[in-house]
């Protein structure tokens, strides 16, 4: 029987099959071989107990890619959820988050939560900061169930890593996407015998045969890791249509003259909001000591 793993804890694997979720151990003969299942795989398993819905995990199918932070396996794409409002965003903590996807080269969408706490100028002021970046951008409001049926559109037939900072929604909205999700996670915590929260694991929820989110609780603060300052401005796909028009091979597009990416600026064609935020992190990596 195929199933994927939605949850792991403590050596036990939860494995969403149309049986049922299914508890199973893995064979040791993964241990052996230092290969170690994630949330997200896709695995052959055999029922030990079809009443009780036991198993064993027999074989691992080949993984489409492996994110190491959340660890898990064969993940599509990431949901960026923030509130507009009440917690202010943040930008530059959102553009770490995409810097994030992209090192893990996972294609993002940028959803705000709480529209209906602001208005619609609002609204069009956050599409235009990232509407040019060329990331899909959404509008929500978990509270009172807008935009939920265009977010799960979006997630059709795909697994998506939800992501973002505390207090913007997340939960609710994940609990509008799927209502099961509580009570789910309940299930696997009086199973394992653990309290609900003190576990710190990714974990799937199973929209569909073929559709999965991912909650990834604690998944905030964000390092830009071992990047050097040359490699950022890669991290933002806008400026890449205007680096053609730049005099100096290898511009930075903060203090050289003649820079497209400068240029495309001053003509809107680039939004302010994330260029002074490339500055910064650029002003950051540069000022980092390297040991």
């Amino acid at each position: 029987m195929r199933g994927k793993i939605i949850k792991g804890i403590a050596g036990f694997y939860y494995v969403y099959t149309k049986a049922g979720l299914t508890e199973c151990k893995a064979k040791g003969i993964f241990r052996k071989e230092n290969i170690k299942p994630l949330v997200g795989d896709d695995v052959e398993i055999e029922l030990v107990d079809k009443e009780l819905l036991l198993g064993n995990i027999n074989r691992i199918l080949p993984r489409r890619n492996v994110l190491i932070r959340p660890a898990s396996a064969n993940v599509d794409q990431a949901l960026v959820i923030f509130a507009i409002t009440k917690p202010e965003p943040n930008f530059n903590l959102l553009d770490r988050f995409l810097i994030c996807m992209e090192q893990q080269k996972l294609p993002a969408v940028i959803c705000f939560n709480k529209k209906d706490l602001a208005d619609f100028k609002e609204q069009k002021e956050l599409e235009g900061f990232y509407g040019k970046s060329g990331y899909p951008v959404l509008f929500a409001s978990g509270e009172k169930e807008q935009g939920i049926e265009e977010i799960r559109s979006c997630l059709k037939g795909k697994t998506t890593v939800v992501a973002g900072p505390s207090g913007v929604g997340k939960s609710t909205i994940i609990n509008r996407l799927y209502p099961g999700a509580n009570m789910e996670t309940g299930e696997i915590s009086k199973k394992t015998l653990r309290g609900k929260h003190t576990t710190r694991h990714a974990q799937l929820f199973a929209l569909s045969e073929d559709t999965f989110i991912m909650d990834t609780p604690g998944f905030t603060a964000l390092s830009l890791g071992d990047m050097d300052k040359e490699t950022l401005k890669e991290f933002y796909p806008e400026f890449a249509e205007f680096t053609e028009n730049c005099r100096f091979g290898g511009c930075a597009h903060v203090s050289e003259p003649s820079c497209g990416v400068k240029e495309a600026l001053a003509e809107g064609k680039i939004s302010q909001v994330r260029y002074d935020n490339y500055v910064t992190l650029y002003e950051e990596l540069k000022s980092r000591k390297k040991y």
